[in-house]
């Protein structure tokens, strides 16, 4: 009798194992099946063994498939996508309506140069309803140096407000236009098709006055622009409103030739400003849904890129004061902490700090408003109908009034005239309001100019003069009280030292005014009081960013440096100092390096002294020179040294030594170039005018730096 084994072939039996199905054939039943395959395993061990093996292989592929499917996946998530950066939406063509086409571009440090662009759109609009107007901040107007161009040359008519700072520099938005239109001088006659003003804001206390406008200006004209109205030069030093007022009451003439029609009668009618103002709504306070603890002077922190408008919160990790007990002054060093944030910087950097206001400054502002300090309000833009509500800046997020006068509103600062227009508006008693409008008018401009600047009256001080003047939230934020802004210092440290920390060196501004006020500096102030991280865990902390600054060292470390900073002047060079200790500390090879620091007297304010000893003992300054200008009969400045030291200075500039100036510009950086101009000429045996051409060179390759306020 056959077995069924001998019935069932191998395929048969390799079938019902993997598919796991019942065999059926006609010579045998279902049944009949299993006994079959143990039969025929039991009968044929190569069979068996061939078996075995092969769904070894099959299960170990599908093992390694599927972990090689997981790992292809988890390497996938594991990639970061491409970063994409978004190019800033080019506009659509706006339609060609026949109307003439103006643009007004800002560049602004602390808003003026915005809201004076704002001021002549809003009545340049009621003049020439025939005429469109539209003001561009230039750091938005295009997003690279191509799109400058191709736009620029569109453009039929356009008004530059541009502010000046520092030594003769472009306000951070308008930065990137500048460098482009600055570079692209020698492109010829190719704005033939656009009529321009220029209205500059500087401070005629500093060396480069108004340059950025008058460079823009003069590169427009040579380039085929058609200038409408001269350069207006606005002096922060006197009253810039004045000089704007002027500058603008020229150009009104012009543009009335070009942008109105003959027939036009809209001229006759006076303009008069309205006073700006933000629609509050009041709320209750479980109405609070923006925690107030995180935000930063309005704008939200977190984000990827840390700027002016999104700061980072840093903790204070160390405070100490420089100055020794016997010094009536003081200057404190502070350490934020950074670790961890994503915050970076760079040797020769800037900071910008939002600090708030005292308490005490708080309080009076509160008295004054006569206004509950924990009304929670939200300040908005737009009118109650949804319409525009002019020029108005962008509002701070949702808080009561003390957290708003805390951060926001700058109370210190002298009022501009059209602060105390907005207050003679809301003044209940007619001869405030009448006294009011007249030192704003130009026929009180000697006694605005007595009252307020001279006398250095602050806002609160002309509120508490005028009593009767009580200004709605909206009214006050929008049009009286400008925002506080960020206080700007030379970083005193050097990432390759201190990675993790941004030092600051500050001195406190604490002195009293003519009009017999104690003037207590926002920031410094702040600083001298913050608790730092080493003496408790509840520390003070404030929203940072930084600044990029050209102020570097050589890149090679062996050319010849000259340094001057008296003061707090020194702050940058103790970073410059900690960068050449690293790098010799790595091996690098250091060029000659002098400093020229100054102070009153070394038993009083003579700061970092151990750590100046200690980086000429180390090889990182060659020779420390030190200027006191109360410990002898005479007074002895920086720029006395340096003439002592002439033949030293002019050596290391003929070896391609470079100079930095750090410090205050109306007096010792202006005193500073003096004396250099004066070594030139006498060491490198030169005339007035090359050793005039000499200098500029010096400072257009880059080898003289200036960091000064």
């Amino acid at each position: 009798m056959e077995s069924t084994a001998e019935k069932l072939s191998p395929f048969d039996l390799m079938t019902a194992i993997l598919k796991g199905v019942k065999l059926e054939n006609s010579n045998g039943s279902a049944d009949a099946v299993q006994p079959a395959v143990m039969a025929m395993l039991l009968e044929n061990k190569e069979l068996m063994m061939m078996l075995t093996t092969s769904v070894a292989v099959l299960l170990g592929l599908v093992v390694y498939l599927i972990w090689r499917r997981g790992g292809s996946a988890q390497k996938k998530a594991a990639q970061p996508s491409a970063l994409v950066v978004p190019k800033t939406p080019v506009e659509p063509e706006e339609v060609d309506d026949g109307k003439k086409k103006v643009t007004i571009f800002f560049g602004t440090q602390t808003g003026t140069a915005e809201g004076f662009a704002k001021a002549l759109a809003e009545e340049a609009k009621v003049r020439y309803p025939q005429a469109k107007f539209k003001v561009v901040d230039l750091d938005d107007y295009a997003a690279d140096d191509e799109e400058y161009e191709e736009k620029l040359k569109k453009e039929s008519m356009a008004f530059f407000f541009l502010a000046t700072y520092g030594d003769g520099e472009p306000t951070d938005n308008a930065a990137r236009f500048y460098k482009w239109f600055e570079e692209g001088k020698e492109k010829g006659e190719w704005l033939k098709n656009l009529q321009y003003g220029v209205f500059g804001l500087g401070n005629r206390q500093y060396e480069h006055f108004n340059k950025i406008a008058i460079v823009v200006d003069n590169i427009l004209a040579e380039q085929g622009a058609q200038r409408i109205v001269p350069v207006g030069l606005g002096d922060d030093d006197q009253c810039i409103e004045d000089d704007f007022t002027a500058w603008r009451e020229n150009a009104w003439p012009e543009l009335d030739k070009l942008l109105r029609d003959e027939d036009d009668a809209t001229a006759s009618t006076p303009y008069t400003a309205a006073v700006l103002e933000y629609r509050v709504v009041y709320h209750d306070q479980t109405d609070e849904l923006i925690s107030e603890n995180g935000l930063a002077n309005g704008h939200a922190n977190g984000n990827a890129v840390y700027d002016a408008q999104h700061p980072c919160i840093a903790n204070v990790a160390v405070k100490k004061e420089l100055h020794t007990p016997a010094s009536d002054r003081s200057c404190t060093h502070l350490e934020f902490e950074i670790s961890g944030s994503g915050l970076a910087y760079e040797t020769g950097d800037h900071v910008g700090v939002y600090c708030d206001n005292l308490i005490e400054v708080v309080e009076e502002a509160e008295r004054l408003l006569n206004i509950p300090p924990q009304t929670y309000f939200s300040i908005h833009t737009d009118k109650e109908d949804g319409s525009s509500g002019g020029a108005l800046p962008p509002p701070f997020p949702p808080c009561t009034l003390r957290t708003a006068l805390t951060k926001y509103a700058d109370l210190l600062n002298a009022p501009k005239k059209s602060a105390l227009v907005a207050l003679a508006a809301f003044a209940s008693d007619p001869s405030e309001a009448d006294r009011l409008r007249h030192l704003a008018s130009p026929a009180g401009k000697e006694e605005y100019a007595q009252y307020v600047i001279v006398s250095q009256r602050s806002l609160l001080e002309v509120m508490a003069d005028f009593p009767s003047a009580k200004p709605p939230l909206g009214a006050f934020f929008a049009a009286i009280a400008p925002r506080l802004q960020p206080r700007f210092y030379s970083i005193s440290s050097s990432p390759k030292m201190a990675p993790t920390r941004i030092h600051v060196t500050c001195s406190l501004v604490y002195e009293k005014t003519p009009a017999g006020r104690i003037h207590k500096g926002v920031c410094s102030t702040w600083m001298k009081n913050a608790v730092p991280l080493e003496e408790s865990s509840d520390c003070s902390s404030a929203p940072i960013f930084v600044r990029t600054s050209n102020f570097r060292l050589p890149a090679d470390p062996k050319v010849p440096v000259i340094m001057i900073g008296p003061g707090t002047g020194l702050a940058p060079f103790r970073g410059f100092l900690q960068e050449r200790l690293a790098l010799k500390e790595s091996g690098a090879e250091l060029g000659p390096a002098i400093l020229f620091f100054g102070c009153r007297n070394r038993q009083l304010d003579f700061i970092y002294e151990d750590e100046l000893n200690n980086f000429v003992k180390a090889g990182v300054i060659s020779e420390l020179v030190l200027a006191f200008s109360r410990e002898g009969p005479t007074k002895e400045y920086v720029q006395h040294k340096m003439s002592q030291k002439a033949s030293d200075v002019w050596n290391m500039i003929s070896e391609g030594g470079y100079v930095y100036v750090c410090g205050d510009a109306k007096g010792m950086a202006r005193d500073v170039h003096r004396t250099l101009h004066t070594v030139v000429q006498e060491q490198g045996s030169l005339d007035s005018s090359k050793t005039e051409s000499f200098v500029k060179n010096l400072q257009m390759s880059g080898r003289y730096l200036r960091d000064v306020w």
